[in-house]
């Protein structure tokens, strides 16, 4: 058997980013021949085994000619925007046309057309759509990236949002990425499931405001919002209204309990535990 399995030829987007660059070079280094579909053939990383093809979200002939041969595709969800669903959807089509047998998609946790976090109903959309297609799926449902959580310290060394005393699973990119790789491997093993990548336990903003205290050695505090005081924070930044809706409802779905269920999807598909807040805090 080949190190892909009955996988064939494996399409990867978004392997200029920070997840998408992970999964290539894992995948590089098991030996694998991969495909890396890139807006910008000058970003694309140098890997042993892989070809580089020049084609965006949406543009139909020429995701044609770069799925062309693709058995499995990784399709990382676009960056967010008004039209990511419709991105989402025409690339899609356009990989069923191309032949594509496989497409494992990025996806998020609790995605459902009434999810609190308006982001995760795009995501609920796009598998809908792939769902219809007929073609084998898999969707890698992530939670919050714990990679995220510094950063949402404010310059005042306050942790902001309407989270309330909810938990957030969050799960590291790295983890993600490994997790991502092992299905790619060996698609068929994975077909029509869904997998709801977490970290290994749920926290409140509280206790990784105490995380990071400790690691930088100063005084972090979590301060909750009312929802219509984290819309008029958001709102100075002068981003599109869909855009700070996808902000503030991210922190709202912890408050609903929609981000903490915790699983051991990346443990059952890497062999390792997932990286939780504390460990990775360490590391920075």
């Amino acid at each position: 058997m080949s190190p892909t399995g009955d996988a064939g030829l494996i399409a990867v987007t978004g392997s200029t980013g920070k997840l998408g660059s992970k999964v290539a070079r894992q995948l590089a280094d098991a030996g694998v021949r991969q495909r890396l579909v890139v807006r910008d053939p000058a970003r694309a990383p140098e890997l042993a085994g892989a070809e580089v093809a020049q084609a965006a979200y949406g543009q139909h002939d020429a995701l044609i000619d770069a799925l062309d041969g693709v058995h499995t595709l990784l399709l990382l969800s676009a960056t967010e925007s008004a039209d990511r669903v419709s991105l989402h959807k025409a690339t899609i089509d356009s990989a069923v046309a191309a032949g594509v047998q496989h497409i494992v998609y990025t996806s998020f946790v609790g995605a459902a057309p009434n999810a609190t976090f308006t982001f995760a109903r795009d995501h609920w959309h796009t598998e809908q759509h792939l769902r219809a297609t007929g073609i084998g799926f898999t969707f890698l449902r992530d939670n919050l990236y714990l990679d995220f959580v510094p950063g949402f310290v404010g310059e005042d060394d306050a942790i902001r949002g309407p989270a309330g005393d909810g938990r957030v699973a969050a799960v590291l990119r790295d983890d993600v990425a490994a997790a991502a790789t092992q299905v790619l491997l060996d698609p068929a093993a994975h077909a029509g499931t869904t997998y709801d990548l977490t970290g290994p336990t749920a926290f409140t903003l509280t206790a990784a405001a105490a995380v990071l205290s400790e690691k930088y050695d100063r005084k972090i505090r979590y301060e909750p919002e009312t929802l219509d005081e984290a819309y008029r924070s958001r709102e100075r930044f002068g981003a599109p209204a869909w855009e700070v809706a996808g902000w503030v409802t991210s922190y709202a779905a912890i408050a609903s309990g929609e981000l903490s269920t915790v699983t051991d999807a990346v443990e059952q598909l890497t062999g390792r535990k997932p990286t939780g807040l504390a460990e990775y805090v360490a590391t920075l």
